[in-house]
């Protein structure tokens, strides 16, 4: 009953969105990818919104539900009934009665099964289609036959762009940049190499007057001019990404490049994406707690390896899930990775501890590892360890509830609401 229910609004739904955008055509920006989505939806909001009458998808709501919702301007009523009703008679009035409707639309579209992106591309037509980044083990790899069905799923985001409409692709990612012989139109590259056409370089962690992490900067360039970019509160070159991809959208606009750079300080990614955020005993932490895949997870690696520190440098990571075939060797190898950029590694969950199998075969101590079943109870462990000047990753997928260890170790846990991810009460009952 609850299966036939859900196929009945998401039917309603939908098909309101779909009247809504023949009666209002505002013009679209989608993005997909398997990595860096709602950080780059989130960019592009902020440049766009600058300029022009803006709605984006809320949080990371990409799906066959979340789109129209997006388009609709409702929230996720979860298990409520009474809610529901609410979204579809506020689809009804946005259809049959005068409103002012959002000049731009900028969707986050994702694909947890075959056929996810193809259902929405056949009638999300986008103006501008965003390829972030994907990856030889992408999440959600578990439903699919293989690695590349998961980017020929990708693909069919670009193959439904409007005919007048633009592509633009993060050139650094071959897979990615192999989407340019897909359609006629217009293309943009961003990336830190050649081909791309919007560019960054320079990149640097900025660090505070106590020599604590405070964010990242780099230098944007487009043709022949360049532009320095901030972005405070979090770290890891994967930071750049969403703002090139940003500038990009806004390039193919003719907006100003510098304006575009200055928005971009005030950009604030969202939560548990390598957010900065201060620890117990004068610790920072690394909130990077939303999800987690072999690609993301060893950006996040790369950016613990690159900061400097004044004590020890904890990981704590939970299971990566849905990677299927790919799971164990995934976790071994990123524990080589944990080995090389961590002194101390606390794992979550049955799949993390093969995390701890590849920290130990590349030489990290086994006195330094510690396993744990639940992120609650692996982040109340680690106060035990945390001192003055460590800085701790905490990273998982999304059913890890890494969030849990955060929330055991933040130094404001009153604040958690809004700096957590998943504290609606409908994730915290869970």
């Amino acid at each position: 009953m609850k299966s036939l229910l859900k196929k009945i609004v998401v039917t309603v739904l939908t098909w309101q969105a779909r009247v809504i955008l023949k009666k209002y055509k505002p013009k679209i920006a989608a993005v997909t990818g398997s990595v860096g989505k709602t950080s780059t939806k989130d960019a592009i909001y902020s440049v766009l919104s600058e300029f022009f009458f803006v709605r984006k998808s809320q949080k990371s709501y990409n799906s066959e539900i979340g789109v129209p919702l997006a388009i609709l301007g409702r929230p996720n009523a979860w298990g409520n009934v009474f809610q529901w009703l609410k979204n579809v008679y506020e689809g009804f009035a946005l259809i049959f009665l005068p409103n002012k409707y959002p000049e731009w639309l900028v969707l986050e579209i994702g694909a947890d099964r075959p056929g996810d992106i193809q259902k929405i591309a056949d009638w999300v037509k986008p103006d501008i289609a965003v390829m972030t980044r994907l990856s030889q083990v992408p999440v959600h790899v578990e439903f699919f036959r293989s690695v590349s069905e998961v980017i020929l799923e990708k693909s069919f985001l670009i193959r439904s762009l409007k005919y007048d409409g633009t592509v633009i692709l993060n050139s650094d990612d071959e897979d990615v940049l192999a989407f340019q012989g897909l359609v006629e139109s217009k293309k943009i590259l961003y990336g830190t190499k050649n081909p791309a056409q919007v560019s960054g370089n320079n990149f640097k962690i900025e660090y505070g007057e106590n020599r604590e992490p405070r964010g990242i900067s780099f230098t944007a360039l487009y043709d022949n001019e360049s532009a320095e970019v901030f972005i405070k509160g979090s770290l890891g070159i994967q930071q750049m990404y969403p703002a090139l991809a940003a500038i990009s959208v806004g390039v193919s606009l003719n907006l100003s490049f510098k304006k575009m750079a200055k928005i971009l300080e005030e950009y604030n990614s969202p939560p548990g994406r390598m957010k900065l955020m201060k620890g117990i005993k004068n610790s920072v932490i690394i909130d990077d707690s939303y999800n987690s895949s072999p690609v993301a997870l060893e950006e996040a690696l790369k950016a613990l390896k690159l900061l400097k520190v004044k004590g020890k440098k904890i990981a704590i990571l939970g299971d990566m899930l849905e990677l299927g075939i790919h799971s164990t060797g995934a976790h071994k190898k990123a524990g080589e990775q944990v080995a090389r950029a961590a002194d101390v590694l606390i794992t979550s969950g049955i799949r993390a501890r093969f995390f701890a199998e590849g920290a130990l075969t590349t030489g990290m101590p086994e006195n330094n590892i510690f396993q744990f079943d639940d992120s609650r109870d692996a982040g109340k462990f680690s106060e035990t360890l945390i001192e003055e000047g460590d800085v701790i990753l905490i990273k998982g997928s999304q059913s890890s509830r890494m969030e849990r260890a955060v929330e055991e170790i933040m130094a404001q846990p009153e604040n958690k609401t809004k700096l957590l991810v998943r504290q609606e009460k409908e994730w915290v009952k869970r």
